[in-house]
């Protein structure tokens, strides 16, 4: 049946404007779905602060904490010139692994296929590639290997690709995996010390993006009856600064920032909120020396810090998917949400804004890479045919008379012509593929390509948001485009041979 011939029941124009509304939404302001989720069945909304509700300008925080990190490993005894070296905000994306035993930058897909490596900032060929990751598997957990999951790790994977190039080029002997130790850490000692938090602080208006909307979505998601609360790893004095400028004043019914959320924790040590016991501990005032004391409730108002899983259900009276969190970081907000508990969850993926342009303008080209790739199954089809056709003819002629003989080696000559015709044909289809590919991927990125593919198939980091991430989305404001009730469907999940 067709949906010309269904039978639809006749729905007043004013109780489908929000269905109109949806249908009209551009790609950027959509939520995505991998796992279906009633709203209606959602009693509490949590929100992480950093990436989340406090969107960063990327660049400008990478190039502070580049420079900042930078100054720290020559204070270690680093060269001088290290801090006059070029290292490139643009270079790193989520998703990346370190290789620290060889100073690589890989980009894996699904499998654990290494698709992309760059040594330092020079992009390694597929025969060195393949000799290096192809021929046994990459074991990730070990302590080789260094994930890059965050927005706020991007910087790491920059000074370090850009220190491997310039060291190297400087002939200055370096344990590869020693520097990104010294890395890492210097980045550590300049958040801790105020290097790149005191900055930011001083200058919000120039690292965070102030989202008119967020105010009114919260506000909406309240409306309905929805209890908030703000689960964030980030201290109590940059926590309230960065709230105050992201929402006072916003509303004139919330005299406070604090007045959005039911609960406001800090502190929250996440990943491990989700897997110790460390108790919730209530700050007795605003100051940064004022004493903290066990918590025994969770009560609006109040400011807590650190606290655990399960005791925050506890607490609340309400537990698993009737809680959904929204985050940023796949693996402290999102895979150990889903790990340990059955909390629903929203991750914000800001790139995602230019990944759906970068979608829209190579739309003609994967077309053509679409139209390509079934040129070239036909091709080898019919290669495969005339190998066959040679091979039998071949056979057969040794064992001719001269006068069948003959025209047995006339056709075989001509299917031989044939084959290396198509074999040519091939090779130029190949080129003609593989340049559209290059050109596309580096529209998505000029080092990478999609954040969430690498080649056919998903990336690593593309892979986790579809296994653990029940919606994404680029911005926490894009939920106010659907109803605090809507029913959010995942799309139907087909196997191959369901697409014939």
């Amino acid at each position: 049946m067709n949906e010309a011939q269904l039978k639809l029941p006749n729905v007043p124009d004013d109780q489908v404007g929000g269905a109109l509304h949806l249908s009209t939404l551009r790609s950027h302001q959509r939520v995505f779905v991998n796992r279906s989720l009633r709203m209606e069945n959602v009693e509490w909304v949590g929100f992480d602060m950093d990436y989340t509700l406090a969107i960063y300008r990327q660049e400008e925080i990478d190039q502070l904490s580049i420079e900042a990190t930078v100054k720290k490993l020559v204070d270690r005894g680093y060269p001088p010139f290290l801090a006059e070296a070029r290292f490139d905000t643009r270079f790193a994306i989520r998703g990346l692994l370190i290789d620290k035993k060889l100073g690589h930058v890989l980009k894996m897909d699904r499998y654990r296929y290494v698709g992309r490596a760059y040594h330092g900032m020079k992009e390694l060929d597929r025969e060195v590639r393949h000799a290096l990751y192809e021929t046994r598997k990459v074991r990730v957990t070990g302590s080789r290997y260094h994930w890059i999951d965050t927005l706020y790790a991007l910087p790491e994977a920059a000074v370090y690709a850009g220190a491997v190039d310039v060291l190297d080029a400087y002939g200055v002997h370096v344990d590869y995996q020693e520097l990104f130790d010294d890395i890492r850490q210097s980045i550590d000692e300049a958040h801790r010390d105020g290097s790149i938090v005191d900055v930011i602080a001083n200058d919000l208006p120039r690292f965070v993006e102030r989202d008119p909307a967020l105010a009114s979505t919260l506000h909406k998601l309240r409306s309905a009856g929805k209890k908030l609360f703000l689960l964030t790893n980030s201290r109590w004095a940059y926590t309230d600064r960065m709230m105050k400028f992201l929402l006072h004043g916003a509303l004139p019914e919330y005299a406070s920032w604090r007045q959005y959320f039911d609960v406001v924790s800090v502190a929250a040590g996440k990943p491990t909120f989700f897997t110790d016991k460390r108790p919730f501990m209530e700050r007795s005032g605003e100051g940064p020396m004022d004493p903290v004391n066990p918590a025994y409730t969770l009560e609006r108002g109040r400011i807590y810090e650190q606290g655990n899983l399960k005791d925050f259900e506890r607490m609340i009276g309400v537990y698993g998917d009737a809680i959904l969190y929204v985050g940023d970081h796949i693996f402290g907000d999102i895979l150990r949400s889903k790990k340990d508990s059955s909390w629903r969850t929203v991750l914000v993926v800001q790139e995602m804004d230019w990944e759906l342009e970068a979608m829209s303008r190579t739309q003609d080209d994967v077309t053509l890479i679409d139209a390509l790739s079934r040129r070239r199954e036909r091709m080898e089809d019919e290669l495969r045919y005339y190998q066959g056709r040679y091979r039998a003819l071949t056979r057969r002629g040794a064992r001719d008379d001269a006068d069948g003989g003959a025209a047995r080696a006339a056709a075989a000559e001509e299917s031989r012509r044939t084959v290396d015709g198509l074999k040519a044909a091939l090779r130029t289809l190949e080129v003609q593929a593989r340049d559209t590919s290059r050109r596309t991927q580096e529209i998505f990125h000029p080092y990478w390509g999609s954040l969430f593919k690498q080649g056919v198939e998903l990336s690593s980091f593309g892979d986790q948001v579809e296994h653990y991430a029940c919606l994404y989305t680029s911005r926490v404001t894009n939920l106010a485009n659907y109803s605090p009730m809507h029913m959010f469907r995942s799309p139907r999940d087909l196997m191959p041979h369901e697409m014939i």
